[in-house]
């Protein structure tokens, strides 16, 4: 498959630019950090809105892309081999795009290493407990009786929390310079306002986290990026 338009992704978001990379994403701290990703380094791209519900991520051509239905997933029509690739998981993308730029991943093996395991910090910490947590606290889950799931996750937010302050500690970025690493991780706080759990998780308490956020919620690229695909 040498184009976009030969995959059934096309027959329901149709690339208006085939030869540039398309991402199927909506603005969830997930898929935000494609976009952002793109934004910060300037790699052309075009932008499709895949809604949540099962109408979009379990149709015939969004499973065709991404079998485990979940936003964000791209197809790049210019991939390193000189072949298309397709790819859904953001960690995986972040890392794809980092490495075909040689941006926001680190200059040296060390560096990337650092760089990797923090990302992977997200991907199977704060993003699934933090997911938890706010189902627990804000939507359905906060109608279930039983205390016990809910603390669960509000109590591995707070110690997830408290590593990342720590990490902070004299220091900008999570990895050191800014990386790919802060693209995964700060969404996922700057969601704690939309939980409505900012109180609860004691941020007020962690000022390296707010400093955090705030610095990342500045840069143009962020700006840019947390908003595409437009939610309307």
């Amino acid at each position: 498959m040498k184009s976009v338009t030969e995959h059934p992704i096309n027959g329901r978001w149709p690339a208006a630019n085939p030869e540039v990379l398309q991402l199927y994403s909506f603005p969830t701290p997930n898929g935000v950090k494609v976009s952002i990703m793109l934004e910060e380094i300037g790699l052309p791209y075009e932008a499709h809105k895949v809604g949540l519900s099962d109408a979009d991520v379990k149709s015939p051509e969004f499973l065709s892309l991404n079998p485990n239905n979940k936003i964000p997933a791209i197809f790049d029509p210019n991939g390193p081999d000189g072949s298309p690739v397709a790819l859904f998981e953001s960690g995986a993308i972040l890392l794809y795009l980092g490495e075909k730029t040689g941006k926001l991943v680190g200059s040296s093996a060390s560096e990337k290493a650092v760089i990797t395991q923090w990302l992977m910090f997200q991907m199977g910490g704060v993003g699934p407990m933090f997911g938890q947590m706010g189902f627990f606290t804000k939507f359905a889950g906060s109608e279930i009786e039983d205390p016990r799931p809910r603390e669960r996750y509000i109590a591995e937010s707070k110690r997830l929390l408290a590593v990342i302050e720590k990490q902070l500690e004299g220091q900008d970025w999570i990895a050191g310079e800014y990386s790919i690493a802060d693209i995964a991780i700060a969404p996922w706080l700057k969601a704690l306002a939309f939980y409505e759990a900012e109180e609860l998780l004691g941020l007020d308490s962690l000022p390296n986290v707010q400093a955090y956020i705030a610095r990342f919620s500045a840069r143009p690229a962020v700006q840019r990026g947390a908003s595409i695909p437009p939610r309307d």
